[in-house]
C-alpha cells in the first residue's frame, strides 16, 4: 500500500507492506521525504513529538482515499516515527491501517478495526471528505479536460494517484459512474463521487494559477476550473480577481447559478469582488429569481460595498437595466438618487437608459431632468436619447428643447429618424409654430424619409389649430392626389372639421361619400362633422337626412348627435321635429336643456314650461337657473320692445 502525505510544502511517501493477503498486521516500512522537487532522503524513526498533516492519500489495488494523520517529529528534522490513521479505510471487507509498533497507537487501531467505522472526519475546511478521492498534481488538472470528455460520455473514470500514475476504479466498487447531471459544487457540504476532487498543487505560483483558471473558464472546462479553485483554497492559495471574474462569467453563461453564487461569496470572503463580478451575479439573480430578489441582494451588496469601496457606476447602471425591463420606474429614480448620492457620476449608457426608461413609463419630466443633469455633465447623448428627448417634449409641449435638439443632432451630422420629425412637426403644429413645422417638414423629406400618415396628419392638424382651414383643405386635396393610398379616417376628420368651421356642408357630404366609396368604415364621429357642417349652413334639412342615413348605415348616433341636430332644426322652428326626436331618444338631461334653452331663446317660453314640467315627471332633474336666465333675457326684450313701440 502507498501512502502520500503533504504538509507544509513536503510530499511524503510511505509504503506498506501486508504479507499473508492483510492477515498479519506486522508491516514492513520504508519511508522517504523530501520538498517539491527535491530528491527522496531516507530517515529513520525517532519518536520525539506529534503533529497532524492536513491531508494524505493511500493507493491500494487501483483505489486512493483520503485521510488526515498524525505524526512524530525529532527536533532535528522531519521523520516519521507513527502514522495513525483517523479514519478507517474498508473496501470489501478489508481494512487498511497503518499501524506504530507504539501500545497506545496499537490499541487504537484495533479500535477503530473493532468498531468498523466507515465514516470520514471532516477536513480542517470543514467538509466531509468522500470514501473516495482523486488526488494529483497540479501537472495533471490540465489535461483533465480530456478525463471530462469520458465522464461526460459515462465511460469509466481513471484515478490518478500522488505519483502522477492513474489507476482504472476496479470493478464492482461502490464508486459511481453514472453521468453528472448536478452543477459542479465548490463549496457545499454535499458533493458528488466525479467532481469531489482536490489536487495537490506542485506550482504554488498564483499567477500561474490564476492564468489557468482563466484558460480554463474560457475554454469551458468548469470542472477542472472549479476543482482548482477548489485546491488553491485547500492550499491556502488565492487567485485573482481577473480569474474568479472568468469563471464567475463562465458559470453564469452556461446557467450554473447556484455555484456561481458559492464563487461569488468566495470572492466577498477573500475582498476580491470588482464591480463586473456585482454585475454578472446581480443580472443573473434578476434572471432567475425576479428583479425583487435583484434589489434586495443590491441593497445588501451597497452597503458592503460602501465599506470596501469596490461598487462602481456599471452596477447601477446594471441595475438601472433590470428595472427598466420591469417598468419600474419608481426604483430606477431611486437608484439613480443613490448613485448621485454616494458620488458616483453617470456614463453615457447611465443617462440613456434613463431617459429611455422614463419616456416608456410616461414619465416624460424625469426624462427632461435626466437629460439637463446629461448636458450639464458635459456626457455626450447618444442618437437615440435624442430621439426620445424629442418624444418626451412632445408630451410636454416643450418645443423650443425639441428643435434645438433637432438643430444639434443635425449640426453634428446625425440623421433624425422619422418619428422623432413627425413628433416635432407635431409639437410644432400644436404650439401654433407652422412655418416652423413645414420647414421641418422640408427638411424630414431631404434627409430621404418618406411622409406618412402620420406627417400628413400633423401638417393639417397643425394649420386647423392655426385656423388656416382652407389651406388645411388644399393640402388635403394635394394629398389625396399624390398619395391616395395614404388616406385614413383620422385625415377625412381633419378635413371634416374644417369644413365643418367653414360651414362646406357640401364639400363635407363629398368627403363622406368618397370614404364610403373607398371601403373605409365611417364612424360617428365623421357623421357628426357632416352634421355640424349643416348646422353652421343652417341647413336643417339637409342634416336630417344625414342623420337618416348614419341610422341606415347602423351606425350609432350619440348625444353629440342629437344635439346638433336639435339645434339646427330649433334655429329652423322644425318644433315637430324637436319633439319626434326627444321621444326616440332615451331621456337625456343634457337634450332636454338644450331644447329649452333654444325654445326660450326663440321666444317659446310656453313650449318651454311644458317641456320643464315634462322633465320633472321623467325623473330628470331640470337646470331651473338657466331657465330663469333665459326667461329673464326674453322679459327683458319683451319690455324694450313694448318701449319701443310706445
Amino acid at each position: 500500500m502507498l501512502v502520500t502525505m503533504k504538509w507544509h510544502g513536503l510530499a511524503c511517501q510511505k509504503g506498506v507492506y501486508f504479507p499473508n493477503n492483510g492477515k498479519d498486521r506486522n508491516c514492513c516500512r520504508s519511508y522517504y521525504c523530501g520538498g517539491y522537487g527535491c530528491s527522496a532522503t531516507k530517515t529513520r524513526r525517532i519518536h520525539v513529538g506529534t503533529c497532524e498533516l492536513n491531508v494524505v492519500s493511500v493507493s491500494m489495488k487501483g483505489l486512493t482515499w483520503f485521510g488526515c494523520v498524525r505524526l512524530k517529529m525529532p527536533q532535528m528534522g522531519l521523520q516519521f516515527g507513527s502514522i495513525t490513521m483517523r479514519n478507517s479505510l474498508a473496501v470489501s471487507g478489508v481494512v487498511a491501517c497503518n499501524e506504530s509498533k507504539l501500545v497506545s497507537e496499537d490499541n487504537r487501531q484495533k479500535e477503530l478495526v473493532r468498531r468498523g467505522i466507515d465514516q470520514f472526519d471532516k477536513d480542517p475546511l470543514g467538509q466531509k471528505l468522500p470514501p473516495w478521492g482523486i488526488v494529483s498534481d497540479n501537472s495533471e488538472l490540465v489535461s483533465n479536460e480530456k478525463e471530462e470528455d469520458l465522464v461526460e460520455s459515462g465511460k469509466d473514470h481513471f484515478d490518478m494517484g500522488s505519483c502522477g500514475q492513474n489507476f482504472p476504479l476496479q470493478q464492482g466498487s461502490d464508486v459511481n459512474n453514472e453521468k453528472i447531471v448536478q452543477s459542479p459544487s465548490l463549496l457545499n457540504n454535499r458533493v458528488t463521487a466525479n467532481e469531489s476532487r482536490v489536487h495537490f498543487l506542485e506550482e504554488t505560483d498564483e499567477n500561474e494559477l490564476s492564468r489557468r483558471i482563466l484558460m480554463l473558464s474560457r475554454s469551458n472546462k468548469i470542472r477542472s476550473a472549479l476543482q482548482l479553485l477548489r485546491s488553491m483554497e485547500f492550499s491556502g492559495l488565492q487567485p485573482n480577481r481577473h480569474a474568479c471574474n472568468s469563471l464567475l462569467s463562465c458559470l453564469i453563461r452556461h446557467e450554473l447559478h447556484e455555484d456561481a453564487l458559492r464563487v461569488f461569496e468566495y470572492m466577498k470572503k477573500n475582498e476580491i469582488t470588482t464591480g463586473h463580478a456585482y454585475s454578472l451575479i446581480l443580472k443573473a439573480v434578476a434572471s432567475t429569481k425576479g428583479c425583487e430578489s435583484a434589489l434586495d441582494m443590491f441593497a445588501e451588496l451597497e452597503a458592503f460595498s460602501r465599506e470596501k469601496k469596490d461598487f462602481d457606476v456599471i452596477v447601477y447602471n446594471t441595475m438601472i437595466s433590470v428595472c427598466g425591463k420591469e417598468k419600474n420606474w419608481v426604483e430606477t429614480e431611486r437608484i439613480w438618487r443613490s448613485m448621485k448620492e454616494n458620488d458616483y457620476h453617470g456614463t453615457q449608457v447611465t443617462y440613456s437608459l434613463l431617459v429611455s426608461i422614463f419616456v416608456r413609463c410616461g414619465r416624460n419630466e424625469l426624462a427632461l431632468e435626466a437629460y439637463s443633469e446629461m448636458v450639464q455633465n458635459g456626457v455626450k447623448p447618444r442618437e437615440d436619447t435624442m430621439h426620445a428627448v424629442i418624444g418626451a417634449c412632445s408630451k410636454k409641449g416643450n418645443w423650443d428643447l425639441a428643435l434645438n435638439i433637432f438643430q444639434n443632432m443635425l449640426d453634428h451630422g446625425l440623421k433624425p429618424n422619422l418619428i422623432a420629425c413627425n413628433a416635432l412637426i407635431n409639437l410644432l403644429g400644436k404650439a401654433g409654430e407652422i412655418k416652423l413645422a413645414f420647414k421641418v417638414f422640408k427638411i424630414l423629406k431631404s434627409l430621404g424619409h418618406t411622409p406618412d400618415e402620420y406627417t400628413w396628419n400633423a401638417l393639417l392638424s397643425g394649420l386647423y389649430r392655426a385656423n388656416q382651414h382652407v389651406d388645411a383643405l388644399q393640402l388635403f386635396e394635394r394629398l389625396k392626389r399624390e398619395q391616395n393610398y395614404l388616406l385614413n379616417e383620422h385625415l377625412y376628420n381633419t378635413a371634416l372639421m374644417s369644413c365643418q368651421k367653414l360651414g362646406l356642408w357640401d364639400r363635407a357630404l363629398q368627403l363622406v361619400w368618397q370614404v364610403e366609396a373607398s371601403g373605409l368604415s365611417v364612424s360617428t364621429a365623421s357623421y357628426n362633422l357632416v352634421i355640424g357642417a349643416c348646422e353652421v349652413a343652417r341647413k336643417p334639412k339637409v342634416a336630417l337626412e344625414v342623420y337618416e342615413h348614419m341610422v341606415h348605415q347602423k351606425c350609432p348616433p350619440d348625444t353629440f348627435t342629437y344635439l346638433s341636430l336639435i339645434r339646427s332644426c330649433i334655429w329652423a322652428s322644425l318644433w315637430d321635429e324637436v319633439e319626434e326626436i326627444l321621444d326616440q331618444v332615451a331621456p337625456d338631461v343634457s337634450l332636454y336643456n338644450a331644447v329649452i334653452h333654444g325654445m326660450c331663446l326663440r321666444g317659446k317660453t310656453e313650449l318651454a314650461k311644458k317641456l320643464y314640467m315634462k322633465m320633472g315627471k321623467s325623473g330628470l332633474k331640470p337646470d331651473g337657473a338657466l331657465m330663469l336666465q333665459s326667461l329673464r333675457k326674453n322679459s327683458t326684450k319683451r319690455s324694450r320692445f313694448s318701449t319701443r313701440r310706445r
